[in-house]
């Protein structure tokens, strides 16, 4: 995290883009984050842990461990999503449950659900929307830009396809992002959110890549306020694997009678 600060602080996140157009064998750059969408989740249905930590100018300023139920919906091809939260003591039992394009915030202390936004934080930088499964390709229409290097999490230049994705649906989360991923691998570097007006929202790494359900995949993404970069929420993942998941778990009346454990 402090080399990414530091890259901010010296206005070095992103070298100019050298003057090389895609080759005709260049996949599209919807393929690419189909491709990219396949290393972040895998294919079968799958749990894993999250957890959350906010830094202010370095400092840890509070923290969330939560686990999330994934398992995707055969009719939409995107994913249905439950997360429990485990830490802090607290918020032991409080769920959000993504069913279709609802999304609902589950409070074992009221034994209530209600309607919240994907949009709404839920620590530091990181909202609903970031901790939820889900297939970019399908809510974004993607644009190639050409190729770029751009610096990784770790601070190494990484040759890299900078594409521009535009909301699709409405069941986006962000309007608009410009996303780098990794040339040949397609694997995930780095996002800019923005909202409708094109103010700079959030700025995503996703790094730390490790080997999980048969593919190389990112257990750390680092989330830096768009004004102020002082401002950083790391998102730490482990433990993913398969898990079969009844579809009757992901309805709003089931919520308070899922056996998790």
């Amino acid at each position: 995290m402090k080399t990414i600060l530091t890259l901010f602080a010296l206005g070095f996140a992103l070298a100019p883009a050298p003057a090389i157009v895609a080759s005709a064998d260049t996949p599209s750059a919807q393929d690419m984050v189909r491709a990219a969408d396949a290393i972040r989740n895998p294919g079968q249905s799958f749990m894993l842990r999250n957890k959350l930590t906010e830094y202010v100018g370095g400092s840890a300023r509070g923290s969330y461990g939560i686990i999330v139920y994934a398992k995707t919906d055969p009719a939409s091809g995107q994913y249905q999503n439950i997360v429990r939260y485990v830490a802090p003591a607290r918020d032991q039992g409080k769920l959000l449950l993504l069913s279709g394009t609802t999304l609902w915030f589950y409070d074992s202390a009221s034994k209530s659900a209600v309607r919240i936004a994907p949009q709404q934080r839920l620590i530091g930088q990181a909202s609903n929307g970031d901790v939820l499964t889900a297939n970019l390709s399908l809510d974004y229409k993607a644009q190639l830009k050409g190729p770029a290097t751009v610096a990784s999490s770790d601070g190494k230049d990484i040759g890299a396809w900078e594409l521009t994705l535009t909301r699709a649906t409405k069941d986006a989360v962000y309007d608009r992002m410009t996303y780098w991923v990794e040339k040949g691998s397609y694997r995930p570097i780095k996002a800019n959110f923005y909202s409708a007006s094109g103010r700079l929202l959030k700025i995503a790494f996703f790094g730390k890549y490790v080997q999980a359900q048969g593919a190389m995949r990112p257990s750390e993404t680092i989330i830096i306020d768009g004004v102020d970069p002082k401002l950083v929420t790391t998102i730490n993942t482990s433990g993913i694997q398969e898990k079969s998941i009844p579809s009757y778990w992901f309805q709003r009346d089931y919520l308070a009678r899922i056996p998790f454990n």
